[in-house]
């Protein structure tokens, strides 16, 4: 890249600086993109990026292929009613240790390697759920989820303390009942509920894909821009399905609660997030609040 091409590169991404300086994203972190160790550093050198420039970034991560992995060395198998983990007394004490003791603390570990700020945080900290009700699969049949909780309660102090701090959260979707017992929490759901709890700017999902599209096998049907009532056609037509949905609905919960825009991002895609933060263009789907 040339001297001036550089220049016009900064020079296109200065307003969006200024525009989300000092706003508080939340990035949900999952899927293909946690397995690459060459992508994981390209999405926290963006993390560490955003910070830099004054953005507060809060990381809540998944780890549905460790946790299945990991699940498979007990001889355990991982069983999903519409993107949602079936999670028995067994599973939940893997998941735990999985995002707790191995991913939260990785993902910390590696922000602060790239010379950023961050500290690992138990979901079980933030989030209180009840046990989730048995869920209606697609053929109108309950199915009880176990160990799978529905938040009832969201406590930011710890978040918004290293915040403040100018510390990173790297938090885990795990929630604590009001028993004492572990609870499983769909990212998803629990990145929007943080969201909403924080008043944060926007919502990041990094997932597997490369955003909402007209025929999900088709990359290059990608859809730019919706509005909430577009996602609900989509639904109603079969297009937006399986582990889609509870990204959407947790996605239409949190405009309807006051975050101004939520975007899905290819977390294969190298630099997905300033591409699509600080580029005119952008390189996913953004779902900005109205009708």
């Amino acid at each position: 890249m040339s001297r001036s091409h550089k220049v016009d590169a900064l020079m296109e991404a200065l307003p969006y600086f200024q525009q989300f300086r000092g706003k508080t994203v939340v990035v949900k972190y999952g899927g293909a993109a946690m397995e690459n160790p060459d992508l994981v550093e390209s999405v926290l050198r963006d993390i560490v990026f955003l910070e830099a420039v004054g953005i507060n970034p809060v990381v809540v991560h998944g780890g549905g292929k460790a946790i299945t992995a990991a699940m498979r060395q007990e001889n355990l198998t991982a069983k999903f009613v519409d993107g949602l983990r079936v999670t028995d007394a067994a599973s939940i004490t893997i998941i735990d240790r999985v995002l707790n003791e191995v991913i939260g603390p990785s993902l910390a570990s590696k922000i602060c390697e790239l010379g950023g700020k961050a500290q690992a945080l138990s979901g079980k900290q933030v989030l209180g759920a009840e046990k989730a009700m048995p869920h209606l699969n697609t053929a109108g049949v309950k199915v009880d989820l176990g160990f799978v909780g529905d938040i009832s309660r969201v406590d930011i102090t710890a978040i918004q303390k290293m915040v403040d701090e100018e510390v990173v959260p790297v938090v885990s979707p795990l929630a604590l009942g009001g028993d004492g017992q572990s609870y499983n929490i769909n990212a998803d759901i629990a990145a929007a509920k943080i969201a909403q709890a924080l008043k944060a700017h926007k919502i990041i999902y990094l997932s597997d894909v490369n955003g909402v599209r007209r025929d999900p096998r088709d990359e290059n049907s990608l859809i730019s821009t919706l509005t909430p009532a577009q996602i609900q056609q989509l639904k109603q037509q079969g297009v937006i399905e399986g582990g889609m949905i509870p990204k959407v609905d947790s996605a239409l919960e949190a405009l309807a609660s006051g975050v101004a825009k939520v975007h899905f991002l290819d977390g294969k895609l190298p630099h997905a997030l300033l591409l699509e933060l600080f580029t005119d263009a952008g390189v996913g789907t953004q779902i900005a609040a109205g009708k």
